[in-house]
C-alpha cells in the first residue's frame, strides 16, 4: 500500500508562490550552455595571467580590440555612424569608442571598468641588503590582506625609462626557470609573539619586503655584495642600473 499523499499546507502553498527558489544554475543549465560558461571562462582565465598590471591589462585589451574592428583614435579622420576606435592614455588607462548615429548632443553611452588590482609596488629606491640577504623595499596598493602576502611566489613586471629614452619592459618570474621572489615570513618556533596576534596586526606593511637574492658577486670583497650581484644580473639583462630605478614602474605580482 502506498502512503497517502499528505496535503500541503497554506504556508507551504504560500511559499511556493511567493518566494523565489534558489537553484545552482549548473543544475538547471542545459550542457551546451555549461560548455559555452567554460570556454568563456578559459579566455578569461588567459586574460588574468596575462594582464596582471594596468599597463598589460590596456595591451592585453588592445589586442583583444583591434581584432574586433577597432582602429587606433586619429583626430584628423571623420568618423561615421558604426565606426570603432580606441585611444591609450599614458599606457594605464584604455578608452574604447563606438560612434554613434546623433554625435554627442544628446549625450553618450558610457560603460566603464577598472584595470587595477591589489599588488606589491616597489618604492623609487627598493634595493637593499641586510643580513647577506637582498630585498626590495614594497608598498601595497589596493585593499590586500597583509596576511595573505608572505611566502607566495611573486614575479616581478613593469617597465623601466632609460636615459636614452627608451622604456624598458621588465619580466622576471613567471617563465620556467626564472627566480621567483617572495615575502619571508617566521618559522613557527620563532613566531609565537607574532600568532598571538590578531591578522591585521600579524602583518605590517613595512615587512612586506620582497627577498630577491642571497648569492654574493663572487670577484673581490666589496660590501653589500649581494646587492651588487643582484644588480649585476639586472644591468646585463636589461641595461639598466641602481638609479634607473627612480624612473621605474615596477610590482611585484603573483
Amino acid at each position: 500500500m502506498t502512503e497517502e499523499k499528505k496535503e500541503k499546507t497554506a504556508a507551504e502553498l504560500l511559499k511556493e508562490k511567493l518566494l523565489l527558489k534558489k537553484e545552482s544554475g549548473a543544475k538547471k543549465l542545459p550542457a551546451e550552455e555549461i560548455a559555452k560558461a567554460d570556454d568563456f571562462c578559459k579566455g578569461y582565465v588567459t586574460f588574468l595571467d596575462r594582464a596582471k598590471t594596468e599597463r598589460e591589462a590596456v595591451t592585453y585589451a588592445v589586442g583583444m580590440a583591434e581584432k574586433a574592428g577597432f582602429t587606433a583614435y586619429d583626430r584628423t579622420r571623420t568618423y561615421q555612424p558604426g565606426d570603432r576606435v580606441y585611444t591609450v592614455n599614458r599606457g594605464k588607462a584604455l578608452i574604447l569608442c563606438v560612434i554613434g548615429q546623433n554625435g554627442t548632443k544628446n549625450g553618450v553611452r558610457l560603460g566603464i571598468a577598472h584595470i587595477d588590482s591589489p599588488r606589491l609596488d616597489l618604492k623609487p629606491n627598493p634595493l637593499y641588503e641586510s643580513n647577506d640577504l637582498a630585498f626590495f623595499k614594497t608598498h601595497y596598493y589596493g585593499g590586500i590582506k597583509k596576511y595573505q602576502w608572505p611566502t607566495v611566489p611573486l614575479a616581478l613586471h613593469g617597465v623601466v625609462a632609460m636615459k636614452d629614452g627608451r622604456v624598458m619592459d621588465v619580466y622576471i618570474g613567471d617563465d620556467e626557470g626564472e627566480p621567483c621572489f617572495v615575502v619571508s615570513d617566521l618559522l613557527p618556533h620563532l613566531a609565537v609573539d607574532q600568532m598571538s596576534k590578531v591578522m591585521t596586526k600579524a602583518f605590517d606593511g613595512e615587512m612586506l619586503n620582497v627577498l630577491i637574492g642571497s648569492r654574493p658577486f663572487r670577484d673581490g670583497e666589496e660590501s653589500e655584495s649581494v646587492k651588487l650581484n643582484i644588480m649585476n644580473l639586472l644591468y646585463e639583462k636589461y641595461g639598466f642600473t641602481e638609479a634607473d630605478f627612480m624612473s621605474a614602474d615596477l610590482t611585484m605580482v603573483p
